[in-house]
C-alpha cells in the first residue's frame, strides 16, 4: 500500500461505528507539569510513559506525548506532556502550552518537593497565581465568544466538590481547570520530625481541597510512582478514577479531588492563641501564616537559577560555542576600552 491508502484507510477507520454504532472520537488531551527545580517532574511523566529512559534537567518548555488505545483495535488516543523548567524562574512561558483552543482538554499537575518545605508555599503560590491568572484571561474571552463553553468548565470544576459537605463551597475557590498536586520525595520527607510531616501534610490537604485538587504523594518507589500515575492516566486517558482514600498523617497521601473535607482536614496546626492575633482575609491567607511561621520562606533571590545553561555541556554545539567564545573576548575588549576612556575623561569640579 502506499501512504495515501494507508492514510485513508486509518480516516475510515476512525469515522466508521464501533460494534454498538456509535462513532469512535479519539481522545486528545494536555497537560502542563510544574514545580520546584529538580523537584522530580520528568522522572514522573517517564513513568507515565512507561519509558525507561534516564531523566535529564529541564532547560525551558518541554514536550512530549504518549498514546494509548482504549480497547483493542479502536484508534489511539494522545496526551500531550508539557513540562516547565526552572521552578519559578520561567513564569512567562505557562501562557504558550495554554490556549484556548485547548482549555477544556487542560490540566495542571503540580509537583512539590517534600523534602524542601521552605521553598513550598512561595513555589506553589507563584506557579498557580500565574496559571490561574492566564487561565481566566483564556475563560473571560470565551465568555463573550463561546459563552456555553466557559461556563462548562466552570461547571465542572465546582462538580469536583463532595456534595456532603456544602458548607465547604463558600470556604474554597476551585482552580479553573483540573489540577492535581504531587508531594515529590517522600522518602526524604519520611524522615522529618512527625510534628513537621503532620504541619506539612495538613496544610497540602487544605490547599488541595481549597483548589479542588487531588493530592498524593510519592518517591522513586514503584508502589508510589504507581498512585500517581493512576491520577494523570485519569487526566490524560481517562482512565478509571481510583476510589481509594489514604488520609492518615504518618503514611503517603492519595486523596482524589473531592472525597477530602474541611472539616476532616481540621484547623490549621497552632494554638487559639497564635491563630487569634494572625490577620487574614481568607482561609488559605491563614493557613499561609501559620504554615509559614513553622517553615519561614526562602527569599526569591534563594530560589532563583543561578546555573547558566550556555555552560551545560549536554547543549554543546562546536561552531555556536566558538562563535560565543569570540563574541565574549570582543565584549570584554569593549568593557577595557570604554574604561580606559572613561578614566581619561576631564570632569569638571
Amino acid at each position: 500500500d502506499t501512504l495515501w491508502d494507508l492514510a485513508i484507510a486509518e480516516v475510515e477507520k476512525r469515522e466508521s461505528p464501533d460494534d454498538d454504532g456509535k462513532r469512535l472520537e479519539v481522545w486528545e488531551k494536555s497537560i502542563l507539569f510544574m514545580g520546584n527545580k529538580n523537584g522530580g517532574k520528568t522522572t514522573i511523566i517517564l513513568r507515565c510513559l512507561e519509558r525507561e529512559e534516564i531523566p535529564k534537567p529541564t532547560l525551558a518548555l518541554e514536550y512530549t506525548f504518549g498514546r494509548r488505545a482504549r480497547r483493542h483495535n479502536t484508534p489511539k488516543d494522545i496526551a500531550h506532556f508539557w513540562e516547565l523548567g526552572g521552578g519559578t524562574s520561567l513564569l512567562e512561558l505557562i501562557r504558550i502550552p495554554i490556549t484556548s483552543n485547548n482549555i477544556r482538554s487542560f490540566a495542571v499537575v503540580l509537583v512539590l518537593d517534600l523534602s524542601k518545605p521552605n521553598e513550598l508555599w512561595t513555589t506553589m503560590e507563584k506557579l498557580l497565581q500565574v496559571t490561574r491568572n492566564h487561565v481566566n484571561k483564556i475563560l473571560t474571552k470565551l465568555e463573550k465568544t463561546n459563552p456555553e463553553v466557559a461556563t462548562e468548565i466552570k461547571q465542572r470544576m465546582r462538580n469536583n466538590l463532595q456534595r456532603d459537605h456544602p458548607q465547604d463551597y463558600e470556604l474554597v475557590d476551585p482552580f479553573p481547570i483540573p489540577l492535581v498536586i504531587i508531594g515529590s520525595k517522600y522518602d526524604i520527607f519520611h524522615e522529618f520530625d512527625s510534628e513537621m510531616r503532620k504541619i506539612i501534610s495538613k496544610t497540602l490537604r487544605f490547599v488541595s481541597h481549597y483548589y479542588g485538587a487531588s493530592l498524593v504523594f510519592t518517591s522513586k518507589s514503584e508502589a508510589l510512582l504507581l498512585k500517581a500515575r493512576v491520577l494523570i492516566n485519569h487526566l490524560a486517558f481517562g482512565y478509571d478514577k481510583s476510589k481509594s482514600v489514604s488520609m492518615d498523617h504518618g503514611k503517603p497521601l492519595f486523596i482524589p479531588a473531592g472525597l477530602d473535607s474541611l472539616s476532616q482536614i481540621g484547623p490549621p496546626p497552632a494554638s487559639d492563641s497564635d491563630i487569634g492575633k494572625m490577620c487574614a482575609n481568607t482561609p488559605l491567607e491563614l493557613w499561609k501564616k501559620v504554615f509559614e511561621k513553622t517553615f519561614p520562606p526562602k527569599s526569591s533571590c534563594d530560589l532563583q537559577d543561578t546555573k547558566d545553561p550556555a555552560q551545560d555541556l549536554q547543549y554543546a554545539e562546536y561552531e555556536v560555542d566558538v562563535m560565543r567564545a569570540q563574541k565574549n573576548q570582543e565584549l570584554e575588549q569593549y568593557k577595557r576600552n570604554a574604561s580606559k576612556s572613561w578614566k581619561e575623561m576631564d570632569f569638571d569640579s
